[in-house]
């Protein structure tokens, strides 16, 4: 993974002859690993960049529908009107009509559980819009730099994105007043752009969903830390936003279990690397 680190460059005496023993020897191992895309992580500049890392929280925001649903379908609620109209469908299909149509039977009973699962796909359709109406405003505060963005990259694919938003002491806000000379203001100028003794905001964290639970997430919190702690001080804070990307509920609060729970194992994941951090300080 690429980072901003900066490591000391090697001198000429520094670099050894490679020994044969540590020539690739099998030269079809050899073209596989030249196949094999590189892994990287950065800070992304680039627009195009920018844009397919948002599609990709854009995606994640979309995800929840089927996340809501499938939950949803399941709910004793739900399915404990789903069960009373299909009592009701037999009560009236089968038991009050003395001919037994089976036919008609199963033509209303499949008719109700169609309309429940259509049901079910129209309250959850709010997700859709969600991931609609997020655009370059979210990254954009109004009166502050733009948030920055870390993506991860499987060689030319975006399988990852990181919004972190590096926040000012809320002491420096408004410091410097308008009087003064201009040394004074100048200095009131610099510590208002400082960021030391800041915060850093996670306001978006998604991979894609075939690369989830492989570490990628993790190396992205990693980053953000060192990001924050790089810019903001070694003891700044670093947490997820409360109104992040993937806060939106179209449901009632019972029906949102699933996504409390996603939000607590975030929660967990960044304490963990937050001790790593602390850990290595020592």
């Amino acid at each position: 993974m690429s980072s901003n680190v900066s490591t000391p460059l090697l001198g000429p005496q520094s670099l050894a002859p490679a020994s044969p023993s540590t020539l690739p020897t099998n030269p079809s191992q050899a073209a596989l690993d030249d196949d094999i895309p590189p892994l990287s992580l950065d800070i992304l500049t680039e627009r195009a960049d920018k844009a397919a890392a948002l599609k990709l929280v854009a995606d994640s925001i979309a995800q929840q529908r089927q996340v809501a649903a499938f939950h949803l379908v399941f709910h004793p609620i739900p399915l404990a009107a789903l069960l009373g109209a299909l009592a009701g469908v037999y009560q009236y299909a089968w038991v009050r009509n003395n001919q037994h149509d089976l036919g008609t039977t199963l033509m209303l009973v499949c008719g109700t559980i169609m309309t429940y699962l259509i049901g079910i796909r129209f309250v959850t359709s709010g997700y859709l819009r969600a991931a609609e109406d997020l655009s370059w405003d979210f990254i954009t505060p109004e009166g502050a730099p733009e948030d920055l963005i870390l993506g991860t990259r499987y060689g030319p694919d975006m399988i990852g994105a990181l919004v972190l938003r590096l926040e000012r002491p809320s002491s420096e806000h408004g410091a410097g007043g308008t009087g003064g000379n201009s040394r004074t203001r100048k200095a009131a100028h610099s510590r208002q752009n400082s960021l030391k003794g800041g915060k850093g905001v996670i306001r978006a964290w998604t991979t894609r969903l075939r690369y989830r639970g492989r570490g990628v997430g993790g190396d992205m919190l990693r980053e953000a830390v060192r990001v924050t702690r790089e810019r903001c001080g070694k003891d700044a804070e670093v947490g997820f936003a409360q109104e992040h990307a993937n806060s939106v509920m179209v449901l009632p609060e019972m029906f949102n279990r699933p996504f409390r729970k996603g939000e607590m194992r975030a929660a967990r994941a960044l304490d963990k690397v937050l001790g790593e951090w602390d850990g290595r300080r020592r």
